[in-house]
């Protein structure tokens, strides 16, 4: 589970209202992919179902006893009173959506009463994953909702959400974090990332624990150093393009070939942002162009070597 580190404001917010004997009931917790949301709703799930059952709970985060009996039923995924949706996994991998089934088997959970306490607690992880009956379904468990139930909907684009979903939520944002907390997070997650390799992930991250996590063990500080050396003087006889290409074509090097693909439109997106007039009239086109060509590599499958070699192109052409 992500750490919580960041969100202390929200925190406050949801447990103040709980608290109030006012919680609207339903909640969009809105921000970036990765930052946390769903760990966010997971813990204030059991925080929540922890103080409502008791016994009393000390502090004013979400931490919860391990020795808690709700804790221990929650883990467990034996409390009568939290459910949690989320795309399935098939024999072909994971599902695309979670389904109206689904969502149509949240009814014994809400048409029973409580069976720990006062509340109950439903986390959908996410909201974006609801396929168009599914989201009908939810809209009219949120139209008439039962009395101590609590929705938290993960969203990490909550504009794309049923405009009907919205206007009986309240949206609860989160940003992306810091980097004093992105370090915090991925230390406690690898002891053993070299001071250059947290660097390099804390930047790629941009604000995502998740994100940066995704980048881990594929020598991201080695490809931004590249990357950094052939946008400085042009490659001039290409070879720093040549060695990257050779190292990124195998079939072996298919996650670091991904996440080349990804980070060479934010490089020259990092590197237009301190560019002005023509400049960086000419960064924002070896941008589009790479984020195009990054795109629709893996659609078109298109040769790895060769996209590598015409994405460190665009870069190249960043040289002054």
């Amino acid at each position: 589970m992500t750490s919580l580190l960041g969100h202390d404001a929200q925190t406050r917010m949801l447990l103040t209202a709980a608290r109030s004997g006012r919680m609207h009931h339903g909640w969009i917790l809105a921000g970036p992919h990765g930052i946390g949301k769903a760990s966010f709703a997971r813990a204030m799930a059991l925080r929540l179902l922890a103080e409502a059952a008791g016994p009393a709970l000390s502090g004013e985060g979400l931490d919860v006893p391990q020795d808690h009996p709700i804790r221990r039923l929650f883990e467990a995924d034996a409390h009568p009173d939290y459910a949690e949706l989320y795309c399935l996994e098939k024999e072909s991998g994971t599902a695309r959506n979670i389904t109206v089934d689904q969502i149509r088997g949240l009814q014994r959970l809400i048409q029973s009463a409580p069976s720990m306490s006062t509340r109950r607690v439903v986390v959908i992880d996410s909201a974006d994953d609801l396929e168009r009956g599914a989201a009908n379904a939810l809209l009219k468990n949120l139209e008439e909702p039962p009395a101590d139930m609590l929705f938290l909907l993960v969203s990490h684009a909550p504009g794309r959400l049923l405009p009907t979903i919205r206007s009986r939520c309240r949206t609860l944002r989160f940003d992306r974090l810091d980097d004093n907390a992105m370090r915090m997070i991925l230390r406690a997650q690898d002891e053993s990332l070299s001071d250059q390799e947290l660097t390099a992930l804390i930047h790629a991250g941009e604000g995502s624990p998740g994100k940066s996590l995704r980048y881990a063990g594929l020598g991201i500080a080695d490809m931004e150093r590249s990357l950094g050396a052939i946008a400085a003087d042009g490659d001039p006889g290409n070879r720093q393009r040549l060695i990257l290409a050779k190292s990124l074509a195998s079939k072996a090097a298919r996650p670091r070939y991904e996440a080349f693909l990804e980070r060479v439109p934010a490089f020259i997106a990092d590197a237009a942002r301190k560019r002005h007039g023509a400049d960086l009239g000419k960064a924002l086109d070896h941008w589009e162009a790479a984020r195009q060509l990054a795109g629709g590599a893996i659609i078109l499958s298109l040769e790895p070597g060769a996209v590598v070699f015409e994405l460190a192109g665009h870069v190249a052409a960043l040289a002054r």
